[in-house]
């Protein structure tokens, strides 16, 4: 059974695409950007700071679908510098228990959605 998730504390989606969608005990959230949803606007101060919002709108979506970062058992990260990989795994990790950490991979692309720097997707299953 195919469930659409949708939760206004993560930005809307501004495409033909949902937030997450759920799929029997299965959770794919789409990739999340450091959008602020209370003021509309990018987060790009610092990798560490971009990267935290991006990880509190999948929280929100997680939220939505009643799951935590417990749940989560992959994620894609993509970056636009490979450099910023140490900063960005600092802020990802304190979400995650390492002895349960998911299942990742990242990558190096050359351009993201609105030239931000961070994306990540996930997968979770309750």
């Amino acid at each position: 059974m195919r469930k659409i998730i949708y939760t206004s504390k993560a930005p809307a989606p501004i495409g033909a695409y949902s937030q997450a969608v759920l799929n029997g005990n299965t959770l794919y959230t789409s990739g999340q950007i450091a959008i602020n949803v209370d003021t509309g606007n990018l987060v790009l101060d610092s990798i560490t700071e971009e990267t935290k919002q991006v990880m509190e709108n999948l929280k929100a979506v997680l939220e939505a679908a009643e799951m935590t970062f417990n749940n989560v058992i992959k994620t894609s990260i993509f970056i636009s510098n490979m450099h910023n990989f140490a900063q960005i795994n600092e802020v990802y990790a304190q979400y995650f228990d390492e002895a349960f950490a998911p299942a990742r991979e990242t990558v190096e692309v050359a351009n993201l959605p609105k030239f931000v720097n961070v994306e990540i997707s996930m997968i979770a299953v309750k």
